[in-house]
Protein backbone atom coordinates (compact mmCIF):
# COMPACT_ATOMS: atom_id res chain seq x y z
CA UNK A 1 0.00 0.00 0.00
CA UNK A 2 2.81 2.45 0.84
CA UNK A 3 4.43 1.77 -2.55
CA UNK A 4 1.33 3.15 -4.28
CA UNK A 5 1.15 6.18 -2.00
CA UNK A 6 4.81 7.07 -2.59
CA UNK A 7 4.64 6.58 -6.38
CA UNK A 8 4.16 10.29 -7.23
CA UNK A 9 7.08 11.30 -5.00
CA UNK A 10 9.33 8.62 -6.47
CA UNK A 11 8.41 9.65 -10.02
CA UNK A 12 9.17 13.32 -9.31
CA UNK A 13 12.51 12.43 -7.70
CA UNK A 14 13.46 10.19 -10.63
CA UNK A 15 12.48 12.89 -13.11
CA UNK A 16 14.66 15.44 -11.29
CA UNK A 17 17.57 13.00 -11.17
CA UNK A 18 17.18 12.22 -14.88
CA UNK A 19 17.04 15.93 -15.76
CA UNK A 20 20.35 16.33 -13.92
CA UNK A 21 21.81 13.48 -15.98
CA UNK A 22 20.65 15.18 -19.20
CA UNK A 23 22.30 18.45 -18.15
CA UNK A 24 25.53 16.72 -17.12
CA UNK A 25 25.71 14.68 -20.35
CA UNK A 26 24.86 17.72 -22.49
CA UNK A 27 27.71 19.63 -20.86
CA UNK A 28 30.13 16.79 -21.64
CA UNK A 29 29.06 16.77 -25.30
CA UNK A 30 29.27 20.58 -25.53
CA UNK A 31 32.78 20.66 -24.06
CA UNK A 32 33.83 17.92 -26.49
CA UNK A 33 32.47 19.89 -29.45
CA UNK A 34 34.04 23.22 -28.43
CA UNK A 35 37.50 21.98 -27.46
CA UNK A 36 40.06 20.46 -29.78
CA UNK A 37 41.19 16.90 -29.24
CA UNK A 38 39.46 13.61 -28.91
CA UNK A 39 37.66 13.18 -25.60
CA UNK A 40 35.46 10.42 -26.94
CA UNK A 41 35.96 6.77 -26.13
CA UNK A 42 33.20 5.16 -28.20
CA UNK A 43 32.17 1.63 -27.40
CA UNK A 44 29.20 -0.72 -27.66
CA UNK A 45 28.26 -2.53 -24.46
CA UNK A 46 25.84 -5.37 -23.81
CA UNK A 47 23.75 -4.49 -20.77
CA UNK A 48 21.86 -7.41 -19.14
CA UNK A 49 18.49 -6.13 -17.97
CA UNK A 50 16.75 -6.55 -14.65
CA UNK A 51 13.61 -5.22 -16.36
CA UNK A 52 11.18 -8.01 -17.13
CA UNK A 53 8.20 -6.29 -18.75
CA UNK A 54 8.21 -4.96 -22.30
CA UNK A 55 7.19 -1.55 -20.97
CA UNK A 56 10.20 -1.35 -18.65
CA UNK A 57 12.57 -2.59 -21.39
CA UNK A 58 11.22 0.01 -23.82
CA UNK A 59 11.38 2.77 -21.21
CA UNK A 60 15.00 2.13 -20.23
CA UNK A 61 15.88 2.04 -23.93
CA UNK A 62 14.21 5.42 -24.44
CA UNK A 63 15.85 6.93 -21.35
CA UNK A 64 19.28 5.79 -22.51
CA UNK A 65 18.71 7.20 -26.01
CA UNK A 66 17.49 10.54 -24.59
CA UNK A 67 20.74 10.91 -22.66
CA UNK A 68 23.33 12.73 -24.81
CA UNK A 69 26.31 10.52 -25.60
CA UNK A 70 24.41 7.22 -25.43
CA UNK A 71 22.21 5.41 -27.91
CA UNK A 72 20.24 2.19 -27.57
CA UNK A 73 20.97 0.02 -30.60
CA UNK A 74 18.64 -2.87 -29.87
CA UNK A 75 17.31 -5.56 -27.56
CA UNK A 76 18.86 -9.02 -27.70
CA UNK A 77 18.27 -12.29 -25.88
CA UNK A 78 20.35 -12.86 -22.77
CA UNK A 79 20.54 -16.04 -20.73
CA UNK A 80 17.45 -18.25 -20.92
CA UNK A 81 14.64 -15.84 -20.13
CA UNK A 82 16.33 -12.45 -19.89
CA UNK A 83 17.05 -9.67 -22.30
CA UNK A 84 19.95 -7.31 -22.84
CA UNK A 85 20.34 -3.94 -24.50
CA UNK A 86 23.11 -3.10 -26.91
CA UNK A 87 24.14 0.46 -26.07
CA UNK A 88 26.56 2.76 -27.87
CA UNK A 89 28.39 4.98 -25.40
CA UNK A 90 30.65 7.89 -26.37
CA UNK A 91 32.21 9.07 -23.12
CA UNK A 92 32.70 6.17 -20.68
CA UNK A 93 36.35 5.32 -20.06
CA UNK A 94 35.74 1.56 -20.02
CA UNK A 95 33.01 -1.04 -20.32
CA UNK A 96 32.61 -1.48 -16.57
CA UNK A 97 31.98 2.24 -15.97
CA UNK A 98 29.47 2.31 -18.83
CA UNK A 99 27.61 -0.69 -17.41
CA UNK A 100 27.68 0.75 -13.89
CA UNK A 101 26.07 4.01 -15.06
CA UNK A 102 23.50 2.23 -17.23
CA UNK A 103 22.58 -0.23 -14.48
CA UNK A 104 22.24 2.65 -12.02
CA UNK A 105 19.78 4.33 -14.39
CA UNK A 106 17.76 1.12 -14.76
CA UNK A 107 17.76 0.52 -10.99
CA UNK A 108 16.51 4.05 -10.32
CA UNK A 109 13.83 3.70 -13.00
CA UNK A 110 12.60 0.40 -11.57
CA UNK A 111 12.52 1.78 -8.03
CA UNK A 112 10.54 4.80 -9.22
CA UNK A 113 7.98 2.67 -11.09
CA UNK A 114 7.62 -0.38 -8.87
CA UNK A 115 4.35 -1.00 -7.07
CA UNK A 116 5.21 -4.29 -5.40
CA UNK A 117 7.73 -5.26 -2.76
CA UNK A 118 10.48 -5.69 -5.33
CA UNK A 119 11.14 -3.77 -8.57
Amino acid sequence: MTRILTLPIRLVLFTLWFAGQIIQSSWTVLVDILTPGLATTPRVVRMPLDSRTDLHVALIGVLITLTPGTLTLGVVAHDQDGQALLVHSMYHQDTSSALADLRDMERRMLLALSLGDRP
